[in-house]
């Protein structure tokens, strides 16, 4: 039976859906994907140090991060953990395993810092702080790491990965729900666990704090550190760099694929559903606490697996201004997310042809302009048609 505030949700939601759309159309004859680099070893991530240098860095699955510099791709890497990785994320085929995400302290500019994500040798999720090098700003310092936390891993997938800083200065981090089909542990909605979850951490202390003002700090049967739950497997999820907003990307399991989004005042813990909920279809009743809907969802039969962007904050593109952009791993597809005056949500398919990306993430520079991770090993950026 469906709680009262599940209800009112499921009803709100609805109802948004009868207001006209307000979301950008794309089309792809006014806009293309320029290729920046190629030959990268199954690229996942495309970011910025926020440092004014201009450069990029792409963390390939396999372990190493190159920085990208006026087009170019660095003759050595920035950092290259691959030892620190299992096997099979080497062999070929398909693994969710391997280094899955980085992040830059906010003052990596004058402290070095950053952070990334991987499982480790026996498949198991670690956070590690690494400093860069005193004697070249191209290349980090690998003795430098210092662990976090861990994770085990009770199977090969859902290993999440994403890492964020928000507005607030603090560190989000994904975990997917642990594995296997339709989260035989139960993870999602365990507040015991931090699989299923979005984290928030305080990194600015040794190895790091739990902030006070987290939803569940000082109760007995939650984690402190989690700042929202009921996700599958968050890829990704990204802050809005003008309204501090939350967009999260959460990867299906039998039917949907789904946005879920977090408002910039939010005092955290959202329950997004899972497993107890998958889009907008029930399949349990959920342990904790209202669910909050998704925000746009696609059904299987358009894709398979949500590859999460940004919204569009750059200059070179005005008329996508506040444009939420994100793509579908298994057939290239790309849509648009917006939200009109009255607050209602809208999503439209772009026009570019599916099949040409294996999109396996999205990226941003300094200046607010997209990227596109292919993951056959080339990064694109959004441009003006020529």
């Amino acid at each position: 039976m469906l709680s009262k505030w599940t209800k009112i949700l499921m009803l709100a939601l609805a109802s948004l859906m009868l207001i006209p759309p307000a979301a950008a159309q794309i089309d792809a004859v006014q806009y293309q994907w320029v290729e920046v680099v190629n030959g990268l070893d199954n690229p996942l991530l495309v970011t910025h140090a926020g440092d004014g240098s201009g450069r990029l860095f792409a963390v390939e699955q396999t372990g190493a991060i190159w920085v990208i510099q006026e087009g170019q791709l660095s003759d050595q890497p920035f950092l290259d953990v691959s030892a620190l990785l299992s096997n099979d994320v080497f062999r070929g085929g398909y693994s969710e395993r391997g280094l899955l995400g980085l992040a830059f302290h906010p003052d990596y500019e004058s402290n070095g810092l950053f952070f990334i994500n991987h499982t480790d040798v026996n498949g198991n999720s670690v956070v590690a702080r690494y400093t860069v090098s005193a004697e070249d700003p191209n290349l980090a310092d690998p003795t430098s790491a210092v662990i976090l936390l861990t994770q085990e891993q009770p199977f090969e997938n859902h290993n999440g990965g994403n890492l964020a800083f928000g507005p607030d200065g603090y560190l989000y981090i994904g975990f997917g729900d642990g594995g296997s089909q339709g989260d035989p542990q139960g993870n999602g909605q365990n507040l015991n666990t931090w699989l299923g979850k979005i984290l928030r951490i305080d990194v600015n202390a040794e190895p790091y704090t739990v902030p006070e003002s987290n939803p569940f700090v000082g109760e007995a049967d939650a984690k402190p550190e989690i700042w929202a739950y009921g996700l599958r497997n968050p890829w990704r999820f990204t802050f809005d760099r003008e309204t501090g907003d939350l967009y999260i990307a959460d990867v299906g399991g039998d039917h949907f694929e789904e946005v879920d989004f977090q408002p910039a005042d939010s005092a955290g813990g959202e329950n997004y559903g899972w497993a107890a909920w998958e889009g907008n279809d029930q399949r349990d009743t959920p342990a904790n606490g209202a669910v909050v809907p998704p925000v746009a969802t696609y059904p299987h039969s358009d894709g398979c697996s949500i590859s999460g962007g940004y919204i569009y904050r750059g200059e070179q593109l005005p008329a996508l201004q506040g444009t939420y952009f994100f793509g579908d791993y298994c057939n290239g597809r790309i849509w648009t997310l917006g939200r009109g005056a009255a607050g209602q949500w809208a999503m439209n398919v772009s026009g570019w042809q599916p099949g040409e990306f294996v999109i396996s993430s999205f990226g941003e520079d300094e200046a607010g302009e997209l990227y596109l991770v292919d993951y056959k090993g080339a990064i694109y950026r959004l441009e003006a048609a020529s």
